[in-house]
């Protein structure tokens, strides 16, 4: 029965022991109070309390924590009600601050984001309040983090998560983002037949300068064609002339060759003359000697003419 008593009374000792070690996990840390005071404050590791007088009095999460509240109704500057919800990053820097500093930090985090929302808000017209955002974060950061340093609490960061106007604001701002839209695509539009018009006109006056570069480079070239084919032409006939006068003196040389008198070599030569004019002179200068014969010529052949009238005619 003693032996039974013995190892009872050893159990309780032993869970008594065990339950006085505490082993405080990373990122978070104990406040410990004796006998209702504070005491310290446990950070990562393995720490023994005294029985029966020490408590753990409080669990701090030291990470980053994240809240996010219900939309709170604000009055801008122009009084148009809108309901505003936000999201508040916080961390817990000071462990002892944050387990007496507030009875509950959160709700008083809340409660503080609401009124300096409002306080804020109430400086801004709606359009400023709706293009201002970062603005607003950035003064509610800076607003709660001086506000919540006694409780050992840091505001790392606030947002505004959704801003939500009155359903006539709403409606007004869509008629009007409707209208916005519709202007720049008529902007556009015009734009885009200002610049088709440009095209097809520029378009337009290069075909016409191609045109008449063509048109140049084709007058030029038949110019070239004709110019050339009166070249070929006058040097076709230089050269029938030169064959044919070759031809004629080829011939008198045969008939001096031949012993032919005067003569025939002044009728020979005035033949010549006459194809070297081919119809065409105005004005023939004829040599002395062939002057001669072609006056006995005529002489004769004036009188051929009379033989012949007298005959058609007689008395």
């Amino acid at each position: 029965m003693g032996w039974l008593i013995l190892i009872v009374l050893l159990l309780i000792v032993l869970i008594l022991l065990l339950s006085c070690v505490k082993i405080v996990p990373q990122a978070t840390a104990m406040v410990v109070e004796r006998l209702g005071g504070y005491r310290a404050t446990w950070s990562v590791g393995l720490h023994v309390k005294a029985p029966f007088i020490d408590r753990v009095a409080k669990k701090v999460i030291l990470k980053e924590q994240v809240v996010d509240f219900a939309p709170q109704p604000v009055i801008t500057k122009d009084n148009v009600t809108m309901r505003i919800d936000t999201v508040v990053f916080f961390q817990i820097t000071d462990p002892k601050l944050f387990a007496y500093g507030v009875e509950n930090p959160i709700m008083a985090i809340e409660n503080l984001t609401a009124t300096t929302l409002r306080n804020i808000i109430g400086d801004l017209e709606l359009d400023q309040t709706l293009t201002s955002r970062e603005t607003i974060n950035t003064k509610m950061r800076a607003s709660l983090d001086i506000a919540t340093d006694p409780w050992g609490i840091k505001v790392n960061r606030v947002e505004l998560k959704n801003i939500i106007p009155p359903a006539a604001i709403q409606d007004a701002m869509e008629k009007q983002m409707k209208a916005e839209r519709e202007r720049r695509e008529a902007i556009l539009r015009a734009e885009g037949e200002k610049k088709s018009t440009v095209l097809v006109a520029e378009g337009k006056k290069e075909s016409a300068i191609l045109d008449a570069e063509a048109e140049k480079t084709a007058a030029i070239l038949r110019a070239e064609a004709q110019k050339e084919k009166m070249i070929r032409e006058a040097e076709g006939q230089a050269e029938a002339i030169l064959k044919v006068q070759k031809a004629n003196a080829d011939g008198l040389r045969f008939l001096k060759d031949a012993g032919a008198d005067e003569t025939v070599l002044a009728l020979k030569s005035f033949e010549a003359l006459t194809k070297v004019a081919d119809g065409k002179a105005t004005k023939i200068i004829i040599p002395s000697e062939l002057q001669n014969v072609a006056g006995t010529l005529t002489a004769l052949a004036e009188t051929v003419k009379t033989e012949k009238k007298e005959i058609a005619d007689p008395v």
